[in-house]
């Protein structure tokens, strides 16, 4: 089989990797990829949002299964247009993807089928938004409606902060036309749990649990950022929880799409808190997460084109997923600066030497080749993984990669997977 990977980042890098390990492929393209994913497959200069671009591409060059990594080019299509030419592709349809492309559409749904979730109310108006935020006090969580690259959630401690993140996404356009709508939620409070699913539309199969680290400095403090690290499966995720979850959330969404005439078939990402009073939905993402991917699928036996080929061709229920007894840390080395202003091109030295370390893997994520060398092209810029017996032993030798690897200015969470 011939196969493309459409993205650039880490998730993408990930997914080659893992892409690569089975029998059934040959070749592998990746539009536009990184400089870890051109030592795997052959990269294609064409952006992950140019549609047209990528189907003429895989029409030309007959690929078999495209997997399409980020949620702008699913928010924006590219499923229905590649079905339109014939192409097999992973991932769900347009309709299906504004679970992710709009919190409201989301939030509604959950509303709708009682699927559990935190009070709110939508606005197109900032003054009224803050008069709401007076009215029910602080803490309140901001969201814009539309993608903003995982940054779009403001978690507000005061009506100050409050003011100034419905300012930064309605007045400042700090996301652009994400920001027309904004979701104005009560905060909860628990334990964040990210639980990915495979779902042909009908079968939903859980994978094992994470949790992801969002804020950019260690005991979660200071800004969202797309992820600093993530680890698998999460020690409070008990196979009573995942019961609960799989009825009341999974099992309840894909069956609510399919009502509202948005079959959903692809990964469903379903971000949890795990409050005093049960499991509670913050956020669904239509793909793979990013980091979660780069420690969950490190733990997958199975094969993973097999299971995209049964869910593309609904028959998912036939498939049997089996996942390794480890652990898996992810810690993300990010520039300095990041998530806000940041510098580019600054050389990354050590990565031969960490290839080398047994059960420890490099996902790029913002990395470029130039002149020869490996530079640095975004805020995320690598993400070591290792795998272990424990959570402790994983950390240790992910920490033991990250220590080994320089380029200037060069900032990661010294706590993920330690003291969980």
């Amino acid at each position: 089989m011939k196969i493309m990977v459409v993205g650039s980042g880490g998730r993408e890098h990930t997914l080659t990797w893992k892409i690569m390990q089975s029998p059934l492929v040959d070749e592998i393209y990746c539009a536009p990829g990184n400089a870890g994913i051109s030592k795997l497959a052959n990269c294609v200069d064409i952006s992950a949002e140019d549609i047209k671009g990528l189907a003429d591409f895989a029409l030309d060059k007959k690929i078999d299964l495209t997997v399409v990594g980020p949620e702008a080019p699913l928010a924006l299509g590219i499923v229905d247009e590649f079905a339109r030419r014939g192409l097999k592709i992973f991932g769900p349809s347009k309709n299906a993807a504004q679970l992710e492309g709009s919190k409201i559409f989301a939030k509604e749904l959950m509303k709708k089928y009682g699927i559990p979730t935190a009070e709110y109310k939508v606005f197109d108006n900032p003054k009224e938004a803050q008069d709401f935020v007076k009215e029910i006090g602080t803490p309140v969580v901001i969201k814009a409606d539309g993608l903003a690259a995982g940054k779009g959630v403001i978690i507000a401690q005061t009506e100050k902060e409050a003011a100034a993140g419905i300012r930064r996404i309605m007045k400042d356009r700090e996301f652009g036309s994400a920001g027309d709508r904004i979701v104005v939620e009560e905060c909860l409070v628990g334990r964040e749990v990210s639980i990915l699913a495979f779902t042909d539309g009908e079968t939903v199969v859980p994978m094992v649990s994470s949790q992801d680290h969002k804020r950019v400095y260690d005991n979660d403090e200071g800004p969202n950022t797309g992820g600093m690290g993530a680890f698998a499966p999460s020690p409070f995720y008990t196979p009573e929880l995942a019961q609960i979850v799989e009825r009341d959330v999974l099992q309840k969404t894909v069956e609510a799409m399919k009502k509202e005439g948005c079959p959903y078939k692809g990964v469903l990402y379903a971000g949890l808190m795990l409050t005093s009073k049960g499991v509670k939905v913050l956020e669904y993402n239509c793909r793979f997460g990013d980091p979660e991917t780069q420690v969950v699928l490190p733990l997958l036996e199975t094969d993973l084109v097999h299971i995209m080929e049964a869910i593309i061709e609904d028959r998912l229920d036939e498939i049997e997923i089996k996942w390794k007894n480890k652990k898996a840390v992810c810690v993300v080395m990010a520039s300095g600066g990041y998530p806000m202003d940041y510098d580019k091109g600054f050389e990354i030295k050590g990565l031969e030497e960490v290839e080398k370390l047994e059960g420890v893997y490099i996902f790029h994520a913002g990395t470029a080749i130039k002149d020869g060398k490996i530079v640095t092209s975004g805020g995320r810029v690598l993400g070591v993984t290792a795998l272990g017996d424990e959570l402790k032993s994983a950390a240790e030798k992910a920490y033991t990669g990250v220590e080994r690897i320089y380029f200037e200015g060069a900032h990661y969470r010294k706590d993920i997977g330690i003291n969980q």
